[in-house]
């Protein structure tokens, strides 16, 4: 079986069990601290977790747990009408960051949450995912672009 379908219905499962409990926000919270930390031990897993973590041990899908996570988060935060986006910079810009979720939640008309990282191998500027969409602003990707186009005006390999 795919395990993207495996994933998506574990993490529906989980979803719906959240929202009977009233246990979401606790819920993911954790699960994005494990995906976060992954070899870092919780003190105690939620009563939510701990009851799927003895059913993926039972039917032997403990190795999808990071797609099975994954899969909840998104479908917690689509739930809650939250956006997600992922922000990488050259080097940490909280200006940049609350600019951007301001054009965000401008332009969705709701909540963005921006989870940001540091990858220095971008040079300078930035790289935005917003669920399928990707924005690159970075100074790597237009050096790589200049030198796509110096190879196609002299027909040959730099």
């Amino acid at each position: 079986m795919n395990t993207g379908i495996i994933a998506s219905r574990y993490a529906t499962a989980l979803l719906r069990y959240t929202e009977e409990t009233g246990g979401g926000e606790r819920v993911c919270a954790q699960v994005r601290q494990l995906l976060r930390h992954p070899g870092e031990r919780p003190g105690k897993l939620e009563p939510e977790l701990e009851r799927l973590t003895r059913l993926l041990v039972k039917n032997g899908r403990l190795e999808d747990v990071r797609f099975i996570f994954r899969s909840f988060i998104a479908m917690y935060y689509r739930s809650r009408g939250i956006r997600m986006a992922r922000l990488t910079t050259a080097v940490p810009s909280p200006e940049l960051e609350q600019k951007l979720r301001t054009v965000l939640e401008k332009q969705f008309g709701g909540d963005v949450l921006i989870e940001s990282d540091v990858n220095p191998d971008l040079l300078g500027g930035f790289t935005l995912e917003v669920d399928d969409y990707l924005l690159d602003a970075s100074v790597r990707r237009q050096i790589e672009t200049i030198r796509r186009q110096f190879v196609i005006s002299n027909n040959r390999i730099v």
